[in-house]
């Protein structure tokens, strides 16, 4: 699976941003689940948001919470960020990441830069 993300940038606090992750390869028809990280500058990385690739359960990190939004487009292939009333600890470089099955190794995508300034 190639993951092929987009969609950062710098805005101010308050703003919204898109972020999306296309997924190509032959591999991408057996994606179970996808998922977007962060890492902070200094800090490690941390979960975001999940989502089953059929679009069902999304799941959030309490932080984000009322904020964002992950959701799947069918016709790009891709999973989808929706990040609004940013913050400036939203300031992280973004990872998408999918995964073939339940307990197996994410596959990671090229980061995205989102700064938000206050």
């Amino acid at each position: 699976v190639q993951l092929q993300a987009s969609g950062g940038g710098s805005v101010q606090d308050g703003a919204s941003l898109r972020l999306s992750c296309a997924a190509s390869g032959r591999a991408s028809n057996g994606i179970y689940k996808a998922a977007w990280f962060r890492q902070a500058p200094g800090k490690g990385r941390e979960f975001v948001a999940s989502i089953a690739w059929n679009g069902r359960n999304p799941y959030y990190v309490d932080s984000v919470k009322g904020r964002f939004t992950i959701s799947r487009d069918g016709a790009k292939n891709a999973v989808d960020l929706q990040m609004n009333s940013l913050k400036p600890e939203d300031t992280a470089v973004y990872y998408c990441a999918t995964a073939n099955g339940p307990h197996t190794p994410w596959i990671w995508g090229q980061g995205t830069l989102v700064t938000v300034s206050s």
